[in-house]
């Protein structure tokens, strides 16, 4: 076997991904939010980093105004001219100054603590089973777990929680979902032992809709049994529903607002929720006046760096977005006109091959992104759908008008004889629609729709 080794120079291109654009990449699918926690977070760690509320404060109308031409020499890289997308409008409105305060469920039944006709130590127990309701508003302990913790008789603890269960919201206090219901079924003046009996021991042929076997079970008609199905499903499994109940409050902020001016829509940007960052000026003159070598002249200019191009990042993300805006609005105009049912199908290639960019590059765009129309705030990635052939016109179909006819075939189905998910596919496709049986199970279970086994009515 003979061996040879040889010496070779080969040229081959590579792309490197470097730190920066990693973090570029990384704040293109950034949320707004996640991006105002981001930049907080920047302006705690770069000391040169200077963050405005507001337009007083703003790059344009700051009085210490430097030349930027000369400034940006000493930095290692330039080209962070940005550019104004759009005009905002001063009269805005802003939908955060609506957003009020939400009452807390604990605070609800503190209130209502308050006003019983009970002695101290009855109302202080009251507010202990409180601290022990999880957010549900069922009881997370036992009774001889809190007797002893507290050292109360459990007759004690009993009765301050029959207090509890007394209280709004109906069901609180509860112990497990059975309670839940019994406890709503009794304020309401129910007391019926058969539907209690379907609570106690029959809530899975409920969960099923298995009604002829509930009515064989309770003795009773099947309309009876129906009856006792539909009084049930009026109650709230969750006490807490509509309550804030400590969880982290997550709100929308919609990255734009697309309105219609004089016929025209247009993109205005929302620069409401962010900073708008600068270069803090004691800074620039440590660049400006000391020595090219200086440690400290190096440390700033790594600081600058890395501010200048933080700052950089939020335009493109910003311009970016804009531009898959723009896209969307040429191809989408008869959704913001006449809304949903006017959706075209839209691809993400094709609007990354509309503003000359990767796929990835517009999947990243929209992610968690949200835009304020008149149809509502609606989340940009919605906008996108696949497309299914129409047999008769040759038209592509959106999946949300597929959809949309399914709901409407299973609206005005016989709830006696509902409609099956083969039957449906068959229905579609005697509109010219090709989609399979499977298909139509996807989308009913989307859209939240139970199996026709579970819709049927007697």
């Amino acid at each position: 076997m003979k061996l040879d080794f040889n010496l070779k120079l080969t040229q081959e291109q590579k792309l490197i991904m470097t730190q920066q654009m990693q973090l570029s990449i990384k704040m293109l699918q950034m949320s707004g939010f996640e991006l105002q926690q981001y930049i907080g977070k920047e302006l705690q760690e770069n000391p040169v980093l200077d963050a405005s509320y507001n337009e007083e404060n703003s790059i344009e109308n700051n009085k210490d105004k430097i030349d930027y031409k000369k400034f940006i020499e000493y930095l290692e890289f330039d080209n962070y001219s940005s550019k104004n997308y759009v005009n905002t409008d001063d009269e805005e409105v802003s939908p955060f100054n609506f957003i009020s305060s939400e009452k807390s469920l604990k605070d609800f039944l503190e209130e209502q603590i308050l006003e019983l006709q009970e002695e101290k130590y009855v109302k202080e127990i009251c507010r202990y089973i409180v601290e022990n309701l999880d957010d549900r508003g069922y009881l997370d302990n036992t009774i001889e777990n809190m007797a002893e913790e507290i050292d109360a008789k459990e007759e004690q603890i009993e009765y301050a929680l029959n207090i509890i269960q007394s209280l709004e919201p109906n069901g609180i206090g509860c112990r497990d979902l059975k309670e839940c219901l019994k406890i709503q079924l009794i304020k309401k003046g129910i007391e019926d032992k058969k539907i209690l009996s379907l609570i106690d021991s029959y809530l899975e042929l409920l969960a099923d809709n298995k009604i002829a076997d509930i009515a064989k079970k309770l003795s009773v008609s099947v309309e009876e049994a129906q009856k006792y199905s539909d009084l049930i499903k009026t109650l709230e499994p969750k006490p807490s529903r509509g309550f804030y109940t400590g969880e982290s409050v997550k709100y929308i902020a919609p990255d734009a607002y697309i309105k219609k001016i004089n016929g025209e829509y247009h993109i205005i940007m929302n620069d409401s929720v962010l900073p708008k960052l600068n270069i803090n000026p004691v800074y620039k003159n440590i660049i400006l006046n000391g020595e090219k070598k200086d440690d400290t002249v190096e440390y700033v200019k790594d600081k600058i760096n890395s501010a200048m191009f933080l700052i950089k990042s939020i335009e493109q993300r910003k311009s970016t977005i804009y531009r898959v805006l723009e896209e969307i609005l040429k191809l989408q105009r008869d959704f913001f006109d006449y809304g949903k049912d006017k959706l075209k199908p839209m691809t993400l290639k094709e609007i990354a091959n509309a503003i000359d960019v990767h796929e990835s590059t517009v999947s990243r765009a929209i992610r968690d992104k949200y835009i304020y129309t008149s149809q509502g705030t609606i989340k940009i990635k919605d906008l996108f759908t696949t497309a299914i052939s129409s047999t008769y016109s040759g038209e592509d179909i959106s999946v949300i008008k597929i959809k949309k006819k399914i709901e409407e075939y299973i609206d005005k189905e016989n709830k006696k004889k509902p409609l099956s998910d083969q039957k449906i596919c068959e229905m579609l496709v005697e509109e010219g629609m090709n989609i399979s049986r499977r298909t139509v199970a996807k989308y009913r279970e989307e859209l939240g729709i139970k199996s026709s086994s579970k819709r049927k009515r007697f």
